[in-house]
């Protein structure tokens, strides 16, 4: 897939796959920007069920606007192609930053209320993560966290 297309998406490397999906990074052509696209394995592209989910992840994430949750940009189709593209967000996962060190109190009580923060703002949204785990929060090279992959709300 590197160096290939998805609509006005230029592939250029991956970031990671998971159950439902390969996340790549990728140029927006049409605004001349860097995200994270997401597309759904090809072996559930004919599995009506988890085109479905993979959907209702997109809307879900799309109803969410906070600097602690990363932003849905776009959700499409192309041939038989389903994506959904998001913020790219640098950094790195919560395990793995600690995994390195052990975080100052400091740095703990800040992460915890960052991803409180956007899970109150989901919830006010009458939506419940229901995958929170450290791989699934980013730790920006400024400090800050992001959550990511509502995939299970």
């Amino acid at each position: 897939m590197i160096d290939s297309r998805i609509s006005h998406f230029r592939i250029t490397g991956e970031l990671g796959q998971g159950g439902m999906g390969v996340v790549y990074r990728a140029v927006d052509e049409n605004l001349g920007r860097e995200v994270a696209l997401k597309v759904l394995r090809p072996d559930f592209i004919d599995d009506e069920d988890r085109r479905q989910r993979f959907l209702m992840e997109a809307r879900t994430a799309a109803r969410l606007n906070h600097p602690n949750i990363a932003t849905i940009h776009e959700v499409d189709k192309v041939d038989d192609q389903i994506f959904i593209a998001m913020e790219l967000v640098e950094g790195k996962m919560l395990s793995n930053v600690i995994g390195d060190r052990p975080l100052t109190p400091s740095e703990s009580i800040r992460m915890g209320i960052e991803i409180t923060d956007g899970l109150a703002r989901a919830h006010a949204e009458h939506i419940v993560h229901r995958d929170l785990k450290p791989e699934n929060v980013i730790v920006t090279p400024d400090g800050h966290v992001k959550i990511l992959d509502f995939g299970l709300a």
